[in-house]
């Protein structure tokens, strides 16, 4: 099966917008502590952009820690899709590479599950760009653990069918983050913070299917293959109810 293209997966999502705000997870609160303490400084009052926002699942948290949060989206889909879900949260049109906002105009620049579809030779010097003295950029990614026996087995059979895990990250974009700062000016600090969520395997099916990998390859080959994979999993988990564990892979960034 040929790999879909980078641009193709990109813009796969806003088709599947609204399946995308249902079925995908969150973020735990661990992770907005452990942002704080990486950046030195609260996200309460502070000005915060969330860019690649998608339907806002990271920015609706932003904005319950008490930030002042604007976000940016470039897909019609999502973006229609967040202004249904969060219509008191700000959103403007745009993307990483060319971000819609002043030069030191805010104090956190986001990505969730957003920055490895960005050019950071041009990203990189545009966070540093609109991030204040002592701002920080926060990139991180909702990553499969392969210590656990089923998620392992699964993530086999997802790469047997389409040649590459749906969750990206899982290739290792926290890894290249870290690693390709064209401008030398980024000095990341990562954490890894494990959550995990009961849902119905339906939801989990539907969370998978949201990913792009699934997207680009069209309706018949990811149903059929979701089909599958519900019998499998319905051995496994009689019940019915399936526990996701996620390793947050955090990135954080200061400015001086």
């Amino acid at each position: 099966m040929t790999a879909p293209s980078h641009p193709d997966r990109a813009r796969s999502f806003d088709a599947a917008a609204a399946q995308y705000a249902a079925n995908r997870p969150a973020y735990p609160p661990a992770l907005f502590d452990a942002i704080e303490d990486l950046a030195g400084r609260p996200l309460t009052g502070a000005r915060v952009v969330d860019v690649g926002a998608g339907t806002g699942i990271a920015t609706a948290l932003l904005r319950q820690r008490g930030a002042n949060v604007l976000a940016v989206e470039p897909g019609d889909g999502m973006a229609a899709q967040f202004r249904r879900s969060h219509p008191d949260i700000p959103i403007v049109r745009g993307n990483g590479n060319a971000l819609p906002l002043a030069t030191a105009s805010t104090d956190f620049l986001t990505y969730a599950q957003a920055w490895h579809w960005t050019d950071p030779a041009h990203s990189a010097p545009e966070a540093l760009r609109v991030l204040r003295p002592g701002g920080a950029l926060a990139l991180w990614w909702n990553t499969t653990p392969l210590d656990i026996s089923w998620h392992v087995t699964q993530a086999r059979r997802i790469e047997r069918r389409f040649d590459l895990h749906p969750a990206v990250e899982q290739g290792g974009s926290g890894d290249r983050a870290a690693q390709n700062d064209p401008t030398g000016r980024l000095a990341f600090t990562r954490r890894k913070v494990r959550w995990s969520r009961r849902v119905p395997i339906d939801t989990h099916l539907a969370n998978l299917g949201s990913h792009s990998i699934f997207l680009v390859h069209g309706t018949e080959a990811s149903t059929a293959f979701l089909t599958e994979e519900k019998q499998i999993l319905l051995k496994d988990f009689p019940d019915g109810i399936i526990e996701e564990t996620y390793d947050v892979d955090l990135l954080v960034a200061t400015t001086s």
